[in-house]
C-alpha cells in the first residue's frame, strides 16, 4: 500500500499532465450527475480506477476557482510554480510546525512571511506565521491581543469593535472567545474614526480586546480609514487589528497603495495568498508587529514538545495550532520563481478587468452600478429584477457550467456582485455574463445562452 508499484507511477505522469493542460480542455459536469460511488470495503479498487473516478467524476463536479468566470465569493488562481511547490510538499511529508523537523522549509517560509512584512510596511522585527485560512488567522490575532490583558472588573477583556462590514470569521472567532462584538460604522461604507470613536467612548478601553478594521470589505472591497483608526486605537492603548484577508494584495499596486495608509501601523494584519496571491488552498497568513506577544499567547508546552521547547522560531509559536502544512513553501516558491513585479502585473491586470466592467455596465441602460466601485469588486443591478430573479439567473449560469456569480445585498436590496482576482480573466468574460442580462435573456436555466466556449470545445486556453 505505501510502495509506489508500477501502477502509481503510471498514474503519477498522467497527473501531471493533467494538471498542465486541465485549464485548456475543462470538463465540468452537474454534481450527482455520476450516479452512486463505490462504497468503501475490505478491497480497494486499485489507483487507476480511483484515479479515474478523481479525474472524470468528482473534480470536475466542482466549479474551480481558478476558471475565469469564478467570480463569486473570493476565488483564487494559482501559479504553476506555486501548484507544483504545493504537490512537492504533500509527497515530502513535511511537518511545518518546529525548524527542528522542517529544517530549511523553516527559513523560505520566513522568507515569504518578510516579504509580505514589507507589503505591508512593517519594520524589520515584525514577523508572522501562514496558517489555513482567514478565519484562522484572525482567531489567532484576536487571541493574542487579548493575551495577557486585564479587563475593567479584573478579569480578562470581552469586548471585541469592528468595522460593520467586517468578515463574518469576526464574530465567529469572538464566540469561540466568548467575547462580545459591537459595530461601528454601516455595512455598505468604509469605518471612517469618528464612528470608531463614537463607540469607543461607551466602552471601557480596558474591556476592549481590539478594534477590527476592513482593509478590503469582502461584500464591497471598501478601505476603513485606517490612519484614522490607527490613531484612535493608539491614544487609547487599544490593539488594531486589520483583515487584509482579500483586500491586502492591491498594496502591490502604486496607484491604490495610498488608500492603505495606516495599515502599517496595525498590531496585527491577515492577508490570504490563496485569495489575490495566486497560492493554492489553502494558505493564509497573520503578520504581527510585534511577534513576541503572539508567541507569548500560542506556544504550546508539554513533555512531548520539550525537544522543541527553545528559542528556535517555530511557527507553530504564532498561531491557534500546533500540527501545521509549510504552507508558506508554494508562496515561496512562486515569489522566487516569477519574481515580485509578474506579482504587480497580475494585481494590476485584475483592477484593470475590474474597471472595464463598470465602465460596461454604466453603459448599459437596463444595468446600474449600486457604487463607486471598490478594488476588484463591481456592484451592480439588473434594474426590474427581484431577489427571485436574480438567484435563477445565477442558478442557471452554475447550472450550465459557464459562470460562478451569486447575489448579494447592498443597502438592503439585491445586487450582483463580480469580484476579478484572477489575471486570466479576460474582457470577453465580463462581456460574456453580462450579455445574458440583456433585456431579451430570461433568467431561467433554459434560456441561459449556451455560448461558452468550454461547453462547444473552443479549446481557448483559460
Amino acid at each position: 500500500m505505501h510502495d509506489f508499484a508500477l501502477q502509481e507511477r503510471q498514474v503519477l505522469g498522467e497527473l501531471a499532465a493533467w494538471i498542465a493542460d486541465r485549464r485548456d480542455a475543462p470538463v465540468l459536469i452537474p454534481p450527482g450527475s455520476a450516479g452512486a460511488l463505490p462504497a468503501v470495503g475490505r478491497s480497494g479498487i486499485g489507483i487507476r480506477a480511483t484515479w479515474a473516478l478523481l479525474r472524470d467524476v468528482l473534480l470536475p463536479s466542482s466549479f474551480p476557482a481558478d476558471h475565469p468566470r469564478y467570480l463569486a465569493f473570493v476565488g483564487g488562481s494559482p501559479t504553476p510554480a506555486a501548484v507544483i511547490a504545493d504537490a512537492a510538499l504533500s509527497a515530502a511529508a513535511v511537518y511545518g510546525g518546529s525548524e527542528l523537523e522542517a529544517g530549511d522549509v523553516v527559513v523560505a517560509e520566513r522568507m515569504a512571511v518578510r516579504w509580505l512584512c514589507d507589503v505591508i510596511g512593517y519594520p524589520e522585527d515584525a514577523h508572522g506565521v501562514f496558517v489555513s485560512g482567514g478565519s484562522l488567522a484572525n482567531l489567532s490575532a484576536l487571541v493574542a491581543a487579548r493575551h495577557d490583558r486585564v479587563g475593567s472588573g479584573g478579569g480578562l477583556p470581552d469586548v471585541i469593535v469592528i468595522s460593520a462590514a467586517a468578515h463574518s470569521s469576526i464574530r465567529s472567532a469572538a464566540a469561540i472567545m466568548g467575547c462580545r462584538v459591537v459595530s461601528a460604522g454601516s455595512p455598505d461604507h468604509p469605518t471612517g474614526a469618528a464612528d470608531l470613536a463614537t463607540v469607543l467612548d461607551s466602552l471601557d478601553p480596558r474591556d476592549v480586546v481590539a478594534v477590527v478594521a476592513n482593509a478590503g470589505a469582502t461584500n464591497t472591497g471598501a478601505i476603513d480609514d485606517l490612519a484614522g483608526i490607527a490613531a484612535t486605537c493608539e491614544a487609547r492603548g487599544i490593539w488594531m487589528h486589520v483583515d487584509a484577508a482579500y483586500g491586502g494584495a492591491a498594496l502591490l499596486s502604486p496607484t491604490r497603495r495610498p488608500q492603505f495608509d495606516g495599515i502599517q501601523r496595525a498590531d496585527s494584519v491577515t492577508i490570504d495568498p490563496h485569495k489575490w496571491l495566486f497560492t493554492p488552498f489553502d494558505c493564509a497568513a497573520v503578520l504581527y508587529l510585534d511577534p513576541a506577544v503572539a508567541r507569548s499567547a500560542h506556544r504550546q508546552r508539554a513533555a512531548y514538545l520539550d525537544a522543541v521547547d527553545n528559542d528556535d522560531d517555530n511557527p507553530a509559536d504564532y498561531a491557534a495550532h500546533l500540527t501545521r502544512r509549510a504552507r508558506g513553501i508554494p508562496v515561496w516558491a512562486s515569489l522566487v520563481a516569477n519574481g515580485t513585479d509578474a506579482y504587480v502585473d497580475a494585481v494590476e491586470t485584475c483592477l484593470a478587468v475590474a474597471g472595464y466592467a463598470a465602465k460596461q455596465v454604466e453603459a448599459a441602460p437596463h444595468l446600474e452600478l449600486v457604487t463607486e466601485p471598490r478594488l476588484s469588486v463591481v456592484l451592480f443591478r439588473r434594474i426590474g429584477w427581484d431577489a427571485a430573479r436574480y438567484a435563477a439567473w445565477s442558478a442557471g449560469l452554475r447550472s450550465r457550467r459557464t459562470a460562478l456569480v451569486t447575489p448579494t445585498t447592498y443597502a438592503g436590496k439585491p445586487a450582483l456582485r463580480l469580484c476579478f482576482v484572477n489575471p486570466l480573466t479576460s474582457t470577453d468574460d465580463v462581456d460574456f455574463i453580462l450579455n445574458t442580462l440583456e433585456p431579451d435573456t430570461s433568467p431561467a436555466l433554459e434560456d441561459v445562452p449556451d455560448t461558452d466556449h468550454r461547453a462547444t470545445g473552443d479549446s481557448r486556453s483559460w
